[in-house]
């Protein structure tokens, strides 16, 4: 047995002389060479996706037939076809059809698992060999699959992560040129030229674990419990345009990504194209605030409706209550369609899209993953008065959510919109840095001065108004609420049923750690609630909440640090003690440690000393562990931690 050409050849090697064979004539077999594919960690150190050996299975029906006619076997292409297919778990009239065919090489399987190969070729049967192959592999499952993408049977990556940076991850293949004979048998002692494969680069994301297990949770929880359409959540570090998390509902396995469409696996946080609502007069009171067209504490009328040209524009309470004189900040507190509408109006046209785009929208953000979208405005040469005041609070315009989450980040941070980016850097190897990316500020888009503005009345939208269900005690949190109602493509007209219910935020709002945007297309409650503040205001409460606890960040100003474990515990915090492993650990396992009492990150930075990954739920300091400390397990291994509300 003799491994050429990337294949096990099972049949007779044969010397130079053997050429005099009657019949026999020389060929070269040139072959490219695949390279390891390079692995993708996350800002962690844990393994999102990586490569593993596995074995093409062929065969040669012309070698295989010949033998069989001359009895030089026993077996009949039955029998084999029936051994092969239940190794390989493949119908045997399927490989039966396969081995009737007079060619000289067939592929019968494709990433095939070591040891199923191996056993394949324990059978012995001539002119079946192997070639080998990488399956690529996410470890974590379905975690993150959009924004990771998908690599294909030829070891390219066509989406996501995996498209965009495939040059780098694919490496550079090999080549193998080698005499042979018309049977595909290598000639020893004739001339080759082999050039061995490089392997790929690995890269490391931006993207943390922790935050997008909080994320995850949430699209799982928004999914089941709204029967929304879709659920898209997006967390980015708004100093610098880092991506910290991202992800949509439904979901997919990317080992099994045939099963799906394309449409499922769309990363929809930059590829969905919709408009925005509310969470974009964010964007029209910052332009406006900068221009100097309006000041917070201006008054508007607001009677519940506004008369523009032929159209009635009414808030989304109008039913409800008329607010009669309304500052802007009252006005974006009670999410007010025609408030807005008028500071649209004084910002004027050419102002307005001026800004539209100078916050980035209309363009693609250039965010490095493959799939990007970047949405659509409405012509300004073409836009009336009506598009102007509809515009100005979330209508007629289609943005995305990298879009939208980098232009809020801009206010966030200050008034700088960056450019967002998910790859922190490239690494050989061998570890060797290639690249290593840095923020890209694009332009200064407004004031400082403008920014703590608009700034100061989202904490009041936060605080006491529409966003209010994603207060943090002790933390100031900046957001927006949005419930936009979609076009019914029949009529073309918007629709009174199906709606966009949304919420952006940032925390803390002086200093932002993290900025948030949760989307839900077309959310199908039995009570029939659409609204952005009752359906994104919790989660987005959670996962901040969670991020800040991560982050080290207390969420209150005068909450002690004590938890209670039991009811007979003492109000004293408890510390975790010193761990005895159960067995000296081999060189892949570790002992796990105690958690008890850590925070959030400081479990998180535990674990990942100890090459341990983990699952959570609740808030405060930790108090469960599904895996008790000192047992003995292998790197990589996760473990369920409970943290429990901290208590006076």
């Amino acid at each position: 047995m003799l491994v050429v050409f990337g294949r096990l050849i099972d049949l007779q090697v044969v010397q130079a002389s053997a050429l005099q064979e009657k019949g026999t004539e020389r060929r070269t077999n040139d072959q490219n060479l695949h390279p390891q594919r390079g692995t993708i960690f996350d800002a962690q150190g844990n393994v999102l996706a990586q490569s593993i050996p596995v074995k093409e299975v062929y065969a040669d029906p012309k070698t295989l037939s010949d033998l069989i006619s001359k009895k030089q076997i026993k077996s009949t292409k039955e029998d084999i076809a029936k051994e092969l297919g239940t190794l390989l778990g493949i119908d045997s009239k399927d490989i039966l059809a396969s081995l009737n065919k007079n060619l000289s090489w067939i592929s019968l399987a494709h990433q095939v698992d070591i040891p199923t190969a191996d056993k394949v070729m324990a059978l012995k049967i001539p002119g079946v060999g192997l070639d080998d192959e990488a399956k690529r592999v996410n470890p974590m499952g379905s975690f993150a699959a959009s924004t990771l993408g998908i690599v294909t049977q030829d070891g390219h990556g066509v989406e996501g992560i995996e498209s965009y940076y495939d040059n780098e991850l694919f490496g550079k293949p090999g080549f193998i040129s080698q005499e042979e004979d018309t049977r595909a048998r290598s000639i020893l002692g004739a001339p080759s030229q082999n050039e061995p494969p490089s392997p790929g680069d690995n890269l490391t994301l931006t993207l943390d674990s922790t935050i997008q297990y909080l994320i995850e949770q949430q699209l799982d929880s928004l999914q089941q419990s709204t029967k929304a359409k879709s659920v898209t959540i997006l967390a980015m570090d708004p100093m610098t345009g880092r991506v910290l998390g991202m992800g949509s509902r439904p979901t997919f396995d990317p080992a099994n990504y045939q099963k799906v469409t394309p449409d499922v696996r769309r990363n929809l946080a930059i590829s969905m194209s919709y408009e925005p609502g509310s969470t974009f007069k964010t964007i029209t009171g910052s332009a406006a605030l900068e221009e100097g067209a309006i000041t917070p504490d201006e008054t508007f009328y607001d009677p519940g409706y506004l008369q523009v040209g032929p159209k009635v524009i009414t808030n989304w309470d109008s039913d409800q209550q008329a607010r009669g004189n309304t500052t802007f900040t009252q006005g974006m507190q009670s999410s007010s369609n025609v408030v807005l509408a008028q500071v649209g109006m004084k910002l004027g046209m050419n102002n307005f899209y001026t800004y539209l785009k100078a916050f980035g929208f209309g363009s693609k953000t250039g965010i490095d993953i493959s799939g990007e979208e970047s949405g659509i405005l409405v012509p300004q040469d073409k836009a009336r008065e009506l598009d102007l005041a509809t515009m100005s609070f979330g209508q007629a315009n289609s943005v995305t959510p990298i879009q939208l989450l980098t232009a809020i980040s801009a206010i966030a941070n200050g008034g700088t919109l960056y450019r967002p980016y998910i790859v922190d850097k490239i690494t050989t190897p061998d570890g060797q840095l290639v690249q290593q990316q840095k923020p890209t500020p694009v332009r200064q888009v407004i004031s400082k001065e403008t920014a703590s503005q608009m700034t100061n009345v989202l904490e009041q939208v936060v605080a006491g108004g529409t966003g209010y269900l994603a207060k943090i005690p002790g933390i100031n949190v900046a957001g927006k609420t949005g419930t936009a109602q979609k076009i019914d493509p029949k009529t073309g007209d918007y629709s009174a049923t199906d709606y966009v219910a949304s919420f952006a935020a940032y925390a803390p709002a002086e200093k932002p750690k993290i900025a948030l945007l949760i989307i839900l297309d077309t959310p199908n409650m039995a009570d029939r609630q659409h609204d952005g503040g009752p359906l994104c205001g919790p989660p987005a409460k959670v996962i901040l909440e969670g991020a800040l606890q991560y982050y080290g960040i207390p969420v209150s100003a005068d909450t002690k640090s004590i938890v209670s474990i039991s009811p007979s515990d003492s109000s004293v915090r408890p510390s975790p003690k010193p761990v005895t492993p159960e067995r000296t650990p081999s060189a892949d396992e570790v002992a796990v440690p105690d958690l008890t009492g850590l925070t959030m990150r400081q479990v998180g930075i535990t674990l990942e000393k100890s090459e341990l990954h983990f699952n959570f739920t609740g808030s405060g300091l930790a108090n469960q562990q599904s895996l008790p400390a000192g047992k003995v397990v292998t790197k990589g291994t996760s473990i369920d931690v409970k943290f429990a509300d901290l208590s006076p």
